[in-house]
């Protein structure tokens, strides 16, 4: 029986459905006729086959609804109709089977990403600690020994000597902000609200570009969770600084009742997808790598009054 043929009752099936209705309602009469692995075997075919058609399970249930509003409409009054119910449940099993192994390569692989992203956050540390203490400590050695020739030499030198010594300071300084992006202690001392508010006071200090924060968060999330935020949060506000021509930024973070929401919002000239692709540093590919391996979704637009809004979503289990 083909769809087109369908008994009064059967749920509406859309044009990409009509292929795999066909042969799922065809395959279910030949299980329920006569039971056995080769007929399970084509269910999982037929599931494998919509996964790949991009189905989802939604679409594969009204699948099977069709093919047992068939099945039944000959069988109202039969006596094997308990029988009819058991194979319809056998049948529909195997064929959710794909989408059941997809999910958990799914779940595996956010496991493996949010495993690597601790990794990598581990080696930030690890480098932004070196920046910080082990290479200031070599330069003071240096610091030291030119104070010490700048007594001993003529006026002239000493004033060369003490210009050596302000590049010495900007090179310390430099090395303290790198170490601060690459993790910022005060993430780790106060946590991410403080965070936030020490990074959107620098954002705005350094280009100028007023940024407020509003946070409404009662209580310490997950530490991955946190350096996350933290992390597109600083990609943002960066893309904003650089490539928005924006003159003002807000960054908002709040609790929902399963989820964290973090927004990024600009007044500046919109969204280009394919420049920002291009970018060095944390992309957006990168962020949503990020946020995915959390369970949780990123929204990128641009509206029509002009600016972009970046949103995170994270589930609050993680």
């Amino acid at each position: 029986m083909t769809v087109a043929a369908l008994p009064e009752g059967a749920p509406a099936v859309g044009d990409p459905l009509r292929t795999i209705v066909d042969s799922y309602v065809a395959a279910f009469h030949t299980y329920a006729s006569e039971p056995g692995e080769f007929a399970l075997v084509r269910a999982y075919e037929l599931g494998r086959q919509a996964l790949i058609q991009g189905l989802g399970v939604l679409e594969m249930a009204t699948v099977h609804s069709v093919a047992l509003t068939v099945a039944f409409e000959g069988a109202v009054q039969h006596p094997g109709r308990e029988r009819l119910l058991e194979a319809s449940e056998k049948f529909l099993v195997e064929a959710l089977s794909p989408f059941e192994m997809a999910h958990r390569g799914f779940r595996e692989a956010n496991t493996v990403l949010r495993r690597l992203n601790e990794m990598l956050e581990a080696q930030s540390k690890r480098i932004a600690y070196a920046l910080h203490d082990e290479a200031a400590q070599l330069l003071v050695p240096l610091h030291l020994g030119l104070a010490d020739v700048a007594h001993k030499v003529t006026p002239d030198i000493a004033t060369d000597v003490q210009g050596m010594r302000g590049l010495l300071d900007a090179i310390e300084e430099r090395l303290r902000n790198l170490s601060h992006e690459l993790r910022p202690p005060i993430l780790d001392d106060f946590g991410l609200v403080p965070a936030l508010e020490f990074l959107c006071t620098s954002v705005s200090k350094r280009w100028g570009i007023p940024v407020h924060l509003h946070a409404a968060i009662d209580r310490n999330l997950a530490a991955t969770v946190e350096t996350t935020l933290y992390r597109i949060t600083q990609e943002a506000l960066t893309n904003v600084a650089k490539h928005a021509r924006a003159t003002r930024a807000e960054v908002s973070l709040v609790r929902a009742a399963d989820a964290v929401i973090c927004s990024i919002d600009d007044n500046g000239v919109g969204f280009d997808a394919a420049a920002a692709s291009e970018r060095r540093g944390l992309g957006l590919s990168e962020i949503g790598e990020r946020v995915m391996g959390l369970g949780g979704t990123l929204s990128v637009g641009s509206r029509t009054a002009g600016g972009t809004s970046l949103t995170v979503r994270i589930p609050l289990e993680y």
